[in-house]
């Protein structure tokens, strides 16, 4: 074990891939990616380390990067935000030359958690999976990685996702001015289009403003500076042709793409963090980072509101039942490969064989990268 950036880490290498893993709050960052002779480390490291922040704070603030597990995903009546997956201390349990075990038995959900992170010679992805035993319960969880797209000029990112069939923003308060945070989109409004999506008349100050003032393309990132939000779309249900649903971003240079079983992860939560947040610890610093969170949730919410299955006239499930008896495997994708400047974005993203997919932009522009989508079929 090793420090990375300020914090006690596990680490995994192949030809392709250099990972770390935090062993407080167990989170993936940073994480080198080799492809087409370039490098890339699109994850992104809070604009603090461990020990610049009090003590006092969650670990999750104090560790914040990369990509972690949530169990419960959200708040918590009792306990931290997004569960002890993404607070406590995670051992190792065993590591060899392409895998990385670890284990935590969570004291807010009871139970145990098995994080195993496992990399294939030529494939600059990391294959990830949790394991969840010995729980009992409806709960909210989720895949949390935050990119960084700070380094872009406005709006030179781009970002799009596999089909979906719902679309809406937070429909509660986000960001609250009363707390010296500020949101620019329409809470509630539904949308069809990432392309447009609802904007306030002015930052709202409470759940029940609706009125808009135009719309935003939401492909297009970093963008809105200073404000905060929060969307939720649903993803279109895997199919023969489209075996898994796909969420990708263009960065410099660089396409990440995750993949994921809609069956396992019905939603995707864009967490568009640009400087929204004035109060400690983000001080309005924490720019141009955007959270592509696979979930089976009601939006952020607390795990109590999701267990109230506000969705399910439209047959969207915001929590799972566990029980003791059942070992439940969760599993995501998190892949890169390199683009030419002009690729645009990502339009679609299907199976070419069984450890490969076929990118194709917008432009009309494609790409192949070696993945095994078959991990999470």
């Amino acid at each position: 074990m090793n420090s990375s950036y300020g914090a006690s880490s596990f680490q995994l290498k192949s030809d392709c891939v250099e990972l770390s893993v935090t062993q407080t709050a167990g989170m993936l960052a940073p994480v080198l990616f080799r492809s087409g002779g370039s490098e890339f480390s699109p994850y992104a490291l809070a604009p603090w380390r461990p020990d610049d922040l009090d003590c006092s704070l969650p670990d999750l603030l104090r560790y914040l990067r990369g990509d972690f597990f949530c169990l419960p995903f959200g708040p918590q009546d009792n306990g931290e935000p997004h569960g002890d997956t993404a607070n406590a201390e995670w051992s190792l349990v065993k590591q060899g030359e392409d895998f990385l075990h670890l284990a935590i038995e969570p004291g807010d959900v009871g139970g145990r958690v098995e994080k195993i992170l496992r990399l294939k010679p030529g494939h600059a992805a990391t294959y990830c999976e949790h394991r969840i035993s010995g729980v009992e319960g409806h709960y909210s969880y989720g895949s949390h990685p935050i990119l960084d797209f700070s380094n872009l000029a406005e709006g030179q990112g781009r970002v799009t996702t596999s089909p979906f069939r719902w679309g809406s923003v937070n429909p509660g308060l986000f960001s609250d001015p009363a707390n010296d945070e500020y949101q620019a989109l329409v809470p509630g409004a539904k949308f069809t289009s990432l392309r447009k999506v609802p904007l306030a008349t002015e930052p709202p100050s409470s759940p029940d403003q609706v009125s808009a003032a135009g719309t935003t393309d939401l492909t297009r990132y970093p963008t809105r500076e200073g404000f905060e939000d929060l969307i939720m779309l649903v993803n279109e249900a895997a199919s023969e042709e489209q075996p898994f649903a796909w969420t990708a971003a263009v960065l410099d240079g660089c396409l990440w793409f995750s993949l994921k079983n809609p069956a396992d992860f019905p939603s995707t939560l864009f967490w568009i963090s640009n400087g929204g947040r004035r109060g400690a610890p983000w001080n309005g610093r924490h720019l141009g980072r955007l959270g592509l969170e696979e979930v089976c949730s009601h939006f952020a919410d607390n795990v109590t509101s999701s267990r109230e299955d506000k969705l399910s006239r439209d047959n969207i499930p915001t929590t799972r039942s566990f029980s003791k008896d059942e070992v439940v495997s969760l599993r995501i994708v998190q892949a890169v490969t390199s683009i030419p400047s002009d690729f645009g974005a990502v339009s679609s993203l299907v199976p070419s064989g069984p450890e490969g997919v076929i990118i194709t932009s917008d432009t009309g522009t494609t790409v192949k990268a070696a993945v095994d989508w078959n991990f999470v079929v």
